[in-house]
């Protein structure tokens, strides 16, 4: 792992809109290059969660600092420059640019030729936008992406769209990587191979990984640690193992009848309102 990871914590956040408490005094932590799980029902706060720590939402009180940064006060972008990339659950990419144009966004950030010196073609420019192209085409390459990058993201298919935003985002070069449900709408290939390449870049890069996920079986195979939601409070957190067996987070899936049940016996938990099966 890279010693330059810092620990995430968060501490008490809370959300509220309008006399809606989207968050309750919400805490858990991030350990360096840990993979941290956040689930819970439908409605239970997990997007609400992610939006507070990538800047797009403000937590009405609370911290959450990431290494020796506070997070609460600060816009998306600064939280980027601090090295938090995220991916978004409905796909958020420019779907008439091709792979390698979606992937040069991400090294937006990193890049440090001013507008004039770009524009002019200076020889400092030309060697930073190389640069640039060479980590694309490793990270394309990485991730199975490499046959594709002069294609237009918008003729992919959909698990191949999901590869290319996890792929932009590493292309921050990230220190902290959060996943907003990967595997939505992928078939059982594709999300053996998602949950692959996830622990591909966690042994590969030691990047911490925080991801909200409804697919059960991915959380149970990938997660070190696990943190559960249910209407914006935190209701378990710990490993896989001693989330599974809570008797609270079984019924706050299943109601009060199914406490004696584990997570691993249920069928139709798959992170949501329990429509699905677990996948394995």
């Amino acid at each position: 792992m890279d010693d330059s990871v810092p620990r995430l914590e968060v501490r008490d956040v809370t959300v509220r809109f309008a006399g809606l408490t989207a968050l309750d005094a919400v805490g858990f932590t991030v350990e360096p290059g840990s993979v941290h799980a956040v689930i819970g029902p439908n409605g239970a706060g997990k997007s609400t969660c992610f939006n507070v720590l990538s800047g797009v939402y403000r937590a009405t009180s609370g911290s959450v600092r990431f290494g020796d940064a506070e997070l609460t006060a600060l816009a998306p972008h600064r939280i980027a420059a601090l090295g938090v990339a995220r991916t978004f659950q409905n796909i958020a990419l420019s779907a008439h640019l091709s792979v390698r144009d979606n992937l040069m966004l991400g090294r937006h950030r990193l890049t440090r030729a001013g507008f004039v010196s770009a524009g002019l073609r200076l020889p400092s420019a030309r060697r930073e936008a190389a640069a640039h192209g060479e980590r694309v085409t490793e990270i394309a390459t990485f991730v199975g992406l490499a046959e594709r990058l002069a294609t237009p993201v918008g003729l992919l298919p959909y698990g191949v769209q999901k590869r290319v935003e996890l792929a932009r985002a590493l292309c921050m070069e990230p220190r902290l990587l959060l996943l907003d449900e990967p595997v939505a709408g992928m078939n059982g290939g594709e999300r053996r191979d998602m949950a692959e390449l996830i622990m591909a870049v966690r042994e590969s890069l030691g990047i911490s990984i925080l991801l909200v996920e409804h697919d059960m079986g991915m959380v149970m195979r990938l997660a070190d640690a696990v943190t559960v939601l249910d209407f914006g409070r935190r209701i378990a957190d710990g490993t896989p193992a001693e989330v599974q067996n809570d008797p609270g987070v079984v019924r706050a899936y299943l109601g009060a009848a199914a406490e004696s049940v584990t997570i691993d016996g249920i069928d139709g938990i798959d992170g949501g309102a329990g429509t699905g099966g677990v996948t394995s």
